[in-house]
């Protein structure tokens, strides 16, 4: 059986984007990925800030950043930062977007973007209020094959979309102190690895009619597995899980009336996928990217650079709409977070 490539999606170019000057708010590891994709930019990283000196320093060191901060406070008020990247656990991303945004910074939030639903509104109302802008950091949006795989579904090639299955699982070792298992940081599986399948079927099929789930909870009382079931109109359905006790395969598949998409893994990442039609025809797509982050770094630039405040492609009722599909999520488990 002959296989052809897809000539569907576009993406601009991360290369071709303004400018922009970035502070980092929480020198974590995911912050190093953040500073490769800087790399692939125009854009550059120009201060780094920490509670602890001798962490910002060790990380401005290691990638080579000019100015460090042992604070917050101090690191959105310098006058060179543009744009904040908060990185810090999710219990705190409302409280630090909503510093920068004071200090008439422009934000990218890690995801998951707040704890609830609740804490993002008042990070969205205080941005309008400012004019600045904000945008919650998931990149899978903006990456090649995601526009790929929804050229092909807009274009009819597989037929009405009826079925999406989409898991995120990692195995990780119990650590009560860890940001993932510490219910005073917000851990769980489902806001650190679960917002991934959970925002891809949002990007999809929309806003779901219907949410079922079960979880499984650790000693500590947040989700370490979870199964969840979503409704859209008569027929179709999302069937997504989040584990932070299994690898899972990390995959995703779509199918329609006349054919399916099969994304490889780690679906959330560069990544290619196949189109295997009812007839037997097949189409791929596999395009490498170095990285990632870039994609939505560009976006940022390019919308702070034509004066928006969000992004099209990842609006603030996007963000809105996959938090409070989070919520019940967790009303139906039983995970609350201290202080909400």
């Amino acid at each position: 059986m002959t296989t052809h490539a897809l000539p569907f999606g576009s993406v601009l170019d991360p290369a071709l984007a303004p400018a922009l000057r970035w502070g980092i708010l929480g020198p974590g590891g995911i912050a190093r990925t953040f500073v490769r994709g800087v790399s692939h930019t125009h854009s550059q990283i120009v201060a780094v800030g920490s509670r602890d000196r001798g962490r910002a320093e060790m990380f401005a060191s290691q990638h080579s950043i000019p100015t460090t901060h042992a604070s917050y406070e101090s690191l959105v008020a310098d006058p060179q930062v543009e744009a904040i990247y908060v990185s810090t656990p999710h219990s705190e991303h409302v409280d630090h977007a909503l510093l920068a945004i004071e200090a008439g910074k422009h934000v990218l939030v890690e995801k998951a973007f707040t704890r609830n639903r609740t804490e993002a509104q008042r990070v969205f109302d205080a941005a309008a209020e400012a004019g600045t802008f904000v945008m919650e950091a998931m990149w899978t949006r903006f990456l090649p094959h995601i526009a790929a795989l929804r050229s092909v579904i807009n274009s009819g090639m597989i037929g009405d979309v009826i079925t999406l299955q989409a898991d995120h699982g990692q195995c990780f070792a119990y650590n009560p102190d860890s940001r993932l298992f510490n219910p005073a940081l917000a851990g769980g599986a489902l806001l650190d690895l679960g917002v991934y399948p959970l925002s891809f079927a949002h990007d999809i099929l929309g806003t779901p009619d219907l949410v079922r789930s079960v979880g499984s909870l650790t000693q500590d009382g947040v989700d370490g597995q979870v199964s969840i079931a979503l409704t859209y109109g008569e027929r179709t359905h999302a069937s997504l899980s989040t584990t932070l006790w299994s690898a899972t395969p990390t995959t995703a598949a779509i199918g329609g009336t006349l054919g399916r998409i099969e994304a490889a893994r780690s679906f959330y990442g560069p990544s290619s996928f196949e189109v295997i039609l009812n007839d037997g025809a097949r189409w791929s797509f596999d395009r490498p990217v170095d990285g990632g982050f870039q994609y939505q770094i560009a976006e940022v630039a390019r919308c702070v650079a034509a004066g928006r405040t969000q992004s099209d492609r990842m609006p603030w009722d996007e963000t809105l709409a996959v938090l409070g599909t989070m919520d019940e999520i967790r009303s139906q488990i039983g995970v609350v977070y201290p202080g909400e």
